[in-house]
């Protein structure tokens, strides 16, 4: 039992691995797609609601962290929430790159680009960005207080991605229950903040 307990611990702290586990959905779909036993809006969907589950579970870190501050996955999730952040830009881009080779003209690009299901989404990855090339603690440490500062830019984001997701689909009520399961995530975040700064006055 010990052997099988330290062997789990060893799997859980292999960053390979969780890599692995992370890309393995995207590799499967792109293969889907390129083979095509998926259509174009099968692949857009798939990345999209990966990439939102991706954002969902970084977000989620700090009120499950609040929710469980001893329990040993919360702390795993504190760890690791980096590796989430960045590997739900991983999912956009290929769901961006596919919508591009899609529309193909660079006047259609523009001219969809004034609709709000579209500008949402184009805002909400333009913020992505620097908060992508920022996740690593070369970042931390060159940028100091101001990383946190930077990276509050998520909750913007967030609010953009479930516009555009919920303005773009054919049926948006999947994208109102994640978008739900994330602002009740955040609710207790803030009551449970409010509450220690109460209890500390």
């Amino acid at each position: 039992m010990i052997i099988i307990i330290n062997w789990l611990k060893k799997i859980s702290n292999s960053i390979p691995l969780l890599w692995l586990l992370l890309s393995l959905p995207l590799l499967v779909i792109l293969v889907q797609y390129l083979n095509e036993s998926i259509f174009y809006g099968e692949f857009i969907h798939a990345t999209g609601v990966y990439s939102t589950r991706l954002l969902i579970l970084t977000m989620a870190v700090t009120p499950l962290r609040m929710a469980f501050p001893r329990a040993a996955f919360s702390k795993w999730l504190v760890q690791r929430r980096r590796y989430f952040g960045v590997a739900m830009f991983v999912y956009v881009v290929p769901h961006l790159l596919a919508y591009l080779v899609k529309i193909g003209a660079y006047a259609g690009v523009l001219s969809e680009a004034a609709e709000p299901g579209m500008w949402t989404g184009w805002l909400a990855f333009l913020l992505f960005v620097p908060l992508a090339i920022t996740s690593n603690n070369k970042s931390v440490r060159a940028l100091g207080k101001r990383w946190k500062t930077l990276h509050r830019l998520v909750y913007v984001a967030a609010v953009l991605t479930f516009v555009h997701w919920i303005l773009v689909a054919f049926n948006p009520m999947a994208g109102i229950i994640h978008a739900g399961i994330l602002l009740l995530l955040e609710a207790y975040r803030v009551t449970a903040t409010w509450r220690t700064v109460y209890r500390n006055r």
